[in-house]
């Protein structure tokens, strides 16, 4: 009953907002026949765009499309390879299939497209690689990105870095791969290389110079508003925990 309840509620909550914002009579029919799924669509579709500028209601709007049709990318991004045999195209693909946790598919799309740009294309080679590493294809993610050109942004260079040193780290070359996290850390927002950098000195058995780095961790996270931390709460939640107990 109490859900039955909450479900009327946001019903009525719905069509006032239609009413009151005089949207096309079609959405009472939805909200009314299909009931929380239809007013979840009115929200998506007619609630959200009027917020649509801040990235928070953007990223609800694509887990909530993603959520109610996960597919959708990746049959359009096939139909289109289907029309037109491009780079862009195989691109495209391999990008839905890496969304969707087909990380082994997205390589074969990928490799095409590297096939079809002339002189390669440094931001494939990146995505072939992140999904080499993925499907623990370490070695080969390594190779691609030592011989990777460098780009003209400071930034591209440190994010290739930092998928360098964790293809480092799995293919044994510690020493490498700790100076790498420690030197793209300083650059990069969020604590990504330094929390990497922790767990594997903590692998190490370094717990002294895993704290540290672990303060870092903690020290940026206070920086970082409540979406960004949200987007990588495991992380943090597991940044935190850790050093505590280190600390003890």
């Amino acid at each position: 009953m109490p859900i039955i309840g909450l479900s009327i509620i946001v019903q009525l909550i719905c069509a006032v907002h239609c009413a009151r914002n005089s949207r096309n009579y079609i959405w009472f029919m939805v909200i009314v026949l299909l009931s929380v799924p239809g007013c979840l669509a009115y929200a998506i579709f007619e609630i959200l765009p009027g917020y649509a500028g801040r990235r928070e209601v953007r990223s609800v709007k694509a887990a909530a499309i993603r959520k109610l049709d996960p597919e959708r990318d990746l049959r359009a991004a096939r139909d289109a390879l289907e029309l037109a045999d491009t780079s862009a195209n195989h691109i495209a693909l391999g990008d839905a299939l890496a969304a969707a946790g087909s990380h082994r598919d997205a390589i074969a799309p990928y490799r095409a497209a590297l096939a079809k740009a002339r002189g390669g294309d440094r931001a494939t080679q990146i995505k072939l690689a992140r999904a080499e590493l993925e499907t623990g294809d370490a070695a080969s993610a390594r190779d691609h990105l030592e011989t990777l050109p460098e780009s003209m942004s400071p930034s591209e260079n440190d994010r290739a870095h930092l998928l360098l040193a964790r293809a480092l780290q799995e293919c044994g070359e510690n020493d490498r791969a700790l100076a790498m996290f420690a030197d793209v850390g300083h650059r990069l927002p969020g604590g990504e290389a330094q929390c990497r950098r922790a767990a594997l000195l903590l692998t190490l058995g370094r717990k002294r110079d895993a704290q540290l780095a672990l303060e870092e961790v903690e020290v940026l996270a206070k920086r970082l508003d409540k979406f960004e931390r949200r987007q990588n709460k495991d992380m943090y939640d597991w940044a935190s925990r850790t050093l505590g107990e280190l600390r003890a």
